[in-house]
């Protein structure tokens, strides 16, 4: 029997081979920033509290939040997955008004959620 030569020649990548294929790929959904309002009739005091029964902020970081806001009229106090922000946003509403305020009419804070860019 005659020896044959036994070197393997790999073939070319193709196309396929190289590429990604995006389909299998899951899209990252961009993270949302949940943004308080201010308003003239709830109290720094029920925010910060709020704030920190909410979120869990150290006093601190809810006093600072607090006074951002009121000074640029709204403010972002939390960003993550949309998800979440949904949660965290009706947690704050669910708080209701400030008891302090009620008879000025005071409602729940308003929050709304923006997306924020990747």
């Amino acid at each position: 029997m005659a020896k044959q030569d036994s070197a393997v020649v790999d073939a070319p990548a193709t196309q396929s081979d190289t590429k990604t294929d995006t389909r299998d790929q899951t899209k990252r959904q961009p993270p949302y920033a949940v943004i308080l309002h201010n308003d003239d009739i709830n109290t720094f005091d029920f925010v910060i509290e709020t704030l920190r029964k909410i979120f869990g902020y150290e006093l601190e970081k809810c006093i600072q939040l607090t006074i951002n806001v009121h000074n640029q009229g709204r403010g972002p106090i939390w960003s993550g997955a949309l998800e979440v922000a949904e949660l965290k946003a009706d947690q704050i509403r669910s708080c209701g008004a400030d008891p302090q305020m009620k008879s000025q009419g005071a409602l729940p804070l308003r929050v709304t959620l923006e997306p924020l860019p990747q």
